[in-house]
């Protein structure tokens, strides 16, 4: 058996317990764009293997078995589900397949919302209300007379006259403001909230207390005549409903054609949002009623009718992989290789897994069924994993330990969600950091897009990032496809980086955490680069919008190997790097100082450091060769005792604050 094969039984068996979950449990663990895209993906796969076949099977299945608590009702004629058109193309497909049956003639359509609710059956003998019935797999549906009879919408009684039967067919669904309601009710009563309004209005109509029902604020919509009238058009039924007193959904276009369909479409997915109620698409029906009758059914579904689905915001699909890849700085970020699933519009066959934390809390295991969705409707995310019973039989996935490029250690700090690679000269690093150096926002360098940057990699013509701005326009000439143009432009935009402002350099270090807005903070507060590298730990972190995280990534930075060279060599190479500190800073009465405070102060030690810093003193968490001096308050510990080590001068409390009462009155 491949692995196709392999994959349709394993379909099948989790289709048929979604299957259970939504249509008998009312308890659904996927959303219907997910459910829908594991059913197209077993049809295609049976289609591919029709040795496969089995009449069992989920794809032949029209609605769900009765669930048991209410009497049976027999559905004669069957009630139908409809194909799913995905798109354009499959409606002018599907278009194309209505005309040729009716020999060739334009067709004119109706198009409707697809109302995300609970299909019912109304049955009226001379006028009054005598059944009300779900779906269920088609053929059998249940009995919900009672609790029918006491949603506010459906009239007990028609208007005019209807003698015999008539029997419609429509929608019972929850408004979406009752939806909210409820679930915020049931999670105050510490109660599961339902997954959707779907998931609620079904769970609400198959109460066995009518009571229930009633309270839970339900609305109907009916759509169809199927016994008692006769009308000629979808038009005529829509009418012929709402005479009789019936609630029929305002919102319907006539379209002469299969275009105007396909614009209705497209004019209707920007309202969906602003409607009262949740919608996954539109119904499109043949309007004349006596053709739809002619071109009949297949097993599933009326040949005359088909429902378009908005694309997928979730959607689900197998796990065929995990890629490790390696940022500009070290992190290793974890990427989901998917079989390829429509989302939202596009074909998805890689998301992100964010981090190893992510992978591990929600056992995300290669082989399984995951769920994916649009994160702010451009990055793929997945979000979980649809369990089934090979899941726990996969082996659990281990996050690497060394890094996949370059094949050094991978560690990750404490309070850091990410594992780093710690070697500075992983190519991988050093082709993000360059890519990152030259775009918006950084030093927008013209011409220095990830092609290029493969091309001077592979030709070794730089080894760190600020070997850039060493090269020259004949260097760049000899490039493969590289000719004087490129060079010229790519020359001028490398000399042009010179003189960027100072924040949009610090941006381009690619220090982790520091953002365009953090670097512009710093610049602002310090002044310069170089004064941002001498700054204390506790001093960066208490610039507004900076924070201990960022503060802590920078001052590792600039104290590390990589920053000081830097800083250094964009110095030489003729970098702006900054003008003088802020006034207050390095030229108070106690500008020179580094100060570093220790033990229990008589005072919160951040106003301490505040009133040094006013004066002109920098403030570091930690004693270096750098520090002047060590304000030592009681229970002073192991930085009193280094300090000692080390020459530092120390002074108690009071002695610190004499020094500073003497300082201002000097100046």
């Amino acid at each position: 058996m491949d692995g196709e094969q392999e994959r349709i039984l394993a379909l099948r068996t989790l289709l048929t317990r979604l299957f259970e979950e939504y249509h008998v449990l009312d308890a659904p663990s996927v959303s219907d764009a997910e459910y829908d895209a594991l059913m197209r993906e077993l049809v295609a796969l049976e289609a591919r293997h029709p040795e496969m076949g089995d009449e069992h099977s989920p794809s032949r299945r029209v609605g769900a078995r009765a669930a048991g608590k209410f009497q049976p009702v027999q559905h004669d004629p069957p009630l139908l589900s409809l194909q799913n058109a995905m798109d354009a193309d499959d409606l002018r497909e599907f278009d194309r397949r209505v005309r040729k049956d009716a020999g060739g003639a334009e067709v004119a359509y109706v198009v409707e919302p697809k109302i995300d609710g609970l299909t019912v059956v109304l049955r009226y003998e001379d006028g009054e209300l005598r059944q009300g019935a779900t779906r269920g797999d088609g053929s059998v549906g249940e009995d919900v007379t009672q609790n029918v009879r006491v949603i506010a919408s459906v009239p007990r009684r028609l208007r005019g006259a209807h003698p015999g039967a008539f029997e419609v067919r429509g929608e019972i669904y929850m408004p979406r403001p009752a939806f909210e309601a409820l679930n915020a009710a049931r999670a105050a009563a510490g109660e599961a909230p339902f997954a959707n309004p779907r998931n609620a209005a079904a769970g609400s109509l198959r109460q066995m207390d009518p009571g229930v029902t009633a309270g839970r604020a339900l609305e109907l919509f009916c759509y169809e005549v199927r016994r008692g009238g006769v009308p000629g058009t979808q038009s005529d039924a829509l009418a012929l409903l709402a005479q009789a007193g019936l609630p029929v959904n305002p919102i319907r276009r006539h379209c002469a054609s299969i275009d105007e369909v396909i614009a209705e479409t497209e004019r209707f997915a920007a309202l969906r949002d602003e409607l009262p109620y949740a919608t996954d698409g539109l119904v499109v029906k043949l309007e004349d009623l006596q053709l739809a009758q002619s071109l009949g059914a297949t097993q599933k579904a009326p040949r005359s009718a088909i429902a378009y689905k908005f694309p997928a915001e979730e959607a689900a699909t197998e796990l065929l992989g995990i890629e490790v890849q390696v940022g500009r700085t070290g992190a290793l970020t974890p990427t989901a290789i998917l079989r390829p699933v429509r989302l939202a519009g596009t074909t998805v066959q890689r998301a992100s897994l964010h981090n190893e934390d992510l992978i591990a809390q929600r056992d995300i295991r290669i082989g399984d069924t995951v769920r994916v969705r649009k994160a702010g409707e451009i990055i793929p995310e997945v979000i979980g994993v649809i369990a089934d019973d090979e899941h726990y039989l996969r082996p659990a996935y281990e996050f690497p330990s060394v890094c996949p490029i370059c094949g050094g250690e991978a560690v990750r700090r404490e309070g850091e969600a990410a594992r780093r690679c710690v070697n500075t000269a992983c190519p991988a690093q050093l082709r993000e950091w360059l890519i990152h150096i030259g775009g918006r926002g950084a030093l927008d360098v013209d011409g220095l897009g990830p092609r290029t940057v493969d091309l001077l990699l592979a030709h070794g013509l730089v080894q760190q990032p600020e070997d850039l701005f060493r090269l020259r326009e004949e260097d760049l000439a000899q490039l493969p496809r590289f000719g004087e143009k490129s060079a010229a432009k790519l020359a001028a935009g490398l000399a042009a980086a010179r003189t960027r402002p100072p924040a949009r350099i610090l941006f381009a270090l690619g220090v982790p955490h520091v953002g365009e807005r953090a670097a512009e903070l710093l610049v602002e507060r310090f002044g310069s680069l170089p004064a941002i590298g001498q700054a204390g730990q506790e001093e960066l972190s208490d610039v507004p919008g900076v924070g201990p995280v960022i503060a802590q990534s920078v001052y590792r930075f600039f104290h590390g190997a990589v920053g000081e060279r830097l800083l250094g060599s964009l110095a030489q190479l003729g970098f702006v790097l900054g003008g003088e500190a802020p006034r207050g800073h390095l030229d108070g009465p106690l500008a020179g100082e580094v100060v570093v405070f220790t033990g229990t102060l008589s005072v919160p030690r951040q106003e301490a450091q505040q009133r040094s810093r006013a004066l002109g003193a920098r403030v570091e968490s930690d004693i270096t060769r750098r520090t002047t001096l060590v304000v030592a308050g009681e229970a002073a510990g192991s930085k009193l005792a280094r300090a000692d080590s080390l020459g530092i001068r120390v002074l108690s409390e009071a002695e610190f604050g004499a020094l500073m009462a003497t300082e201002r009155e000097r100046n």
